[in-house]
């Protein structure tokens, strides 16, 4: 079986990170976006025009579910994509990251750090309420720490004055924190310097997700789920890839092969 895991560029990773320890027996193709990346400059059609190339890429490289591993294109994108590709799963990060927070929130408020599209879109707001209306959502977009991240971040002082910048919008009697996008928990550490509250990465979630819906077809199709000591994974990087190579082997803590330049994008 193989997973198709895609973002903007580095940020998926923390995701994929979370499908490694919990899938052994799917291999992946995990594809970054980074020549255009941040996605979250960008209009609602770009991203979908973008997401659609991605799918075909990923369709055409036989997996068997996809993954939008990035907030933006999963606000901006999900449903166009299931709209197209109805013939296998895909799986966003916001539903299964709100369902999360509800779960770890006790006084029912909720803070969120994402891109500005993905704040402006109210997605997480709109999930949640939908799951529980009782709950209050404060959503802050953050225009620089994706391309900053996806640049390589650095601890200094003026990335933390940047950092608590945003996080000091919220309002202090959120107990919960989602990482509304997928580049965050690269930076968690930073954050949690910064704000006392409950962290949600809804990474963890979208890894459960995804290994549902792998059983699922493994029992609707009849594959054989062998346990493998190591899962493939090919990486196709759309911008720099000695960047990308650089920045996810400090955040995975691994060395990345088979990293290729794919003939779209």
């Amino acid at each position: 079986m193989k997973i198709g895991v895609f973002d903007s560029g580095v940020g998926g990773l923390s995701v994929l990170k979370k499908i490694k320890e919990k899938i052994d027996f799917a291999d992946v193709i995990y594809y970054g976006d980074s020549m255009n990346s941040p996605y979250g400059s960008k209009s609602i059609k770009e991203i979908q025009e973008l997401c659609l190339n991605i799918g075909e890429f990923l369709i055409d490289n036989q997996v068997d579910i996809i993954v939008i591993a990035c907030n933006t294109a999963t606000a901006a994108a999900l449903d166009t994509l299931r709209e197209r590709f109805t013939s296998i799963p895909i799986i966003g990060v916001v539903q299964p990251g709100a369902a999360m927070a509800i779960k770890q929130s006790k006084n029912k408020k909720i803070g969120v750090l994402s891109t500005p599209l993905t704040a402006k879109s109210g997605i997480y707001e709109k999930v949640i309420k939908t799951l529980n209306p009782k709950y209050e959502v404060f959503q802050k977009g953050c225009d620089l720490l994706c391309p900053m991240i996806e640049r390589g971040w650095e601890d200094n002082d003026r990335n933390t004055k940047l950092l608590k910048s945003y996080v000091d919008q919220l309002p202090k009697d959120i107990d919960t924190l989602i990482l509304g996008c997928t580049h965050y928990p690269l930076i968690r550490g930073e954050i949690e310097k910064l704000i006392d509250k409950k962290i949600v990465d809804p990474a963890e979630e979208t890894a459960m997700h995804v290994l549902f819906e792998l059983n699922k077809l493994a029992l609707k199709n009849g594959f054989k789920k062998s346990r493998k000591e190591k899962i493939n994974i090919d990486y196709f990087v759309t911008g720099d890839i000695d960047r990308f190579k650089k920045v996810g082997e400090r955040f995975l803590g691994e060395e990345l092969s088979n990293i290729y330049q794919p003939l779209i994008g």
